[in-house]
């Protein structure tokens, strides 16, 4: 079966970025999508964790505003809990999903949504795939049984160590490799009047899972620098954390709504890639969402250690440095020779427009959807 088709993909938010960059990526490829000619709904909850957290945050309205005016086309159905706790009771979810050809689940969704979604797939005929852009197989696999994937027409993943997870651990046959990319409909260079950031790391503090990492590769190069201006945005930073930015001289910004990403990077010389330990040991070759878009926006990067399994870049895109003194050694190149900058930043944008669009992806998920729909 070849064509457009009828997709609904079920999120735990796209309207929301607040601690989720599943929803960077997400915007871009459905919206990527609806630009190859299929009819794409996303559902999510009215209310979940990350807009209820969104709405807190001083720049939480305007953000939710700002996803309105720059994605329009998306056609987002917001839902209420009671009405997900009995989805598979509703009539309306049979009517809202007939005729549908492919649903796709996030991983970021529980159980009882995953099990409503393959009863009303074996009573309406469309395929069910899995989408997982987290590390749960490999941390807490049974978390991930509870979803019943192995009961799913197959899975998506955005790395091939994730992929391989699934079809070795999980022994399920039908997997694909769909890495995130950068939404070059928002994420491109922009001019500012002037640099007013050195050092700029967007990124949030989290569970711990790169604590050692954010201090070793951003905290100390920034006391040895005093000289030149380190900042951080993010959000769950607990207070030991705060205060360890205030001792390495790094300044703070909080919550950065994704869309203001670009402006951010305009006026900022050089960012870092801090990935999380998931990403550089058992899940080794999976990139952050940043380093897709800090290159999409020409700026230069340098990376934390981190292993380019699947040769997504080529050499020259981005630094990787293995120590507080190698990390310190690149950013002073970068800040003090204007010409290499350039051509770091050069390179590594002409990879991302090559090879790691949105475009890119729902080209590939295209295929996937055929394959499945044979």
């Amino acid at each position: 079966m070849t064509g457009k088709f009828r997709i609904a993909y079920f999120a735990h938010a796209v309207r929301s970025d607040w601690n989720n960059g599943n929803a960077h990526f997400l915007r871009g490829l459905l919206r990527a999508l609806g630009e190859c000619g299929h009819d794409v709904t996303v559902f999510e909850p009215a209310e979940e964790w990350s807009i209820c957290n969104l709405r807190e945050e001083t720049l939480g309205d305007r953000s939710l505003r700002a996803f309105s005016d720059a994605y329009p086309d998306l056609h987002v159905y917001p839902y209420d809990r009671e009405n997900q706790d009995a989805f598979s009771k509703l009539e309306r979810w049979q009517h809202l999903l007939r005729d549908t050809d492919i649903v796709i689940l996030h991983e970021w969704n529980p159980p009882q949504l995953a099990q409503h979604l393959l009863a009303l797939r074996d009573q309406l005929g469309f395929r069910l795939l899995f989408h997982d852009t987290h590390h749960r197989a490999s941390s807490t696999p049974e978390q991930i049984r509870l979803l019943g994937v192995d009961r799913m027409d197959g899975v998506i993943a955005f790395g091939e160590a994730l992929r391989k997870i699934y079809r070795i651990g999980f022994n399920i046959p039908h997997t694909w490799t769909l890495h995130e990319a950068a939404d070059t409909t928002v994420f491109r260079p922009l001019k500012a009047p002037a640099k007013s950031i050195d050092v700029v790391w967007i990124g949030n503090w989290g569970d711990d899972e790169r604590s050692a990492e954010i201090c070793k590769y951003l905290l100390r190069p920034s006391a040895e620098m005093p000289e030149y201006h380190f900042k951080v945005f993010g959000v769950r930073y607990p207070q030991q954390a705060l205060a360890a930015l205030e001792y390495a001289r790094t300044h703070y910004g909080g919550y950065l709504p994704n869309l203001d990403g670009p402006a951010t990077f305009a006026q900022s010389r050089v960012t870092v890639h801090i990935p999380r330990q998931q990403y550089v040991r058992a899940m080794a070759g999976i990139p952050t969402i940043r380093v897709f878009e800090a290159l999409a926006c020409g700026i230069p990067l340098v990376s934390a250690p981190w292993i380019d399994s699947e040769q997504l870049f080529r050499p020259g895109d981005f630094r990787v440095v293995h120590s507080t003194s190698e990390m310190v050694a690149a950013l002073r190149t970068l800040l003090t020779d204007s010409k290499a900058a350039e051509q770091q930043a050069a390179r590594g944008l002409e990879t991302v427009l090559a090879r790691h669009t949105c475009r890119h992806r729902a080209e590939q998920l295209t295929g996937i959807c055929e394959e499945v729909l044979r």
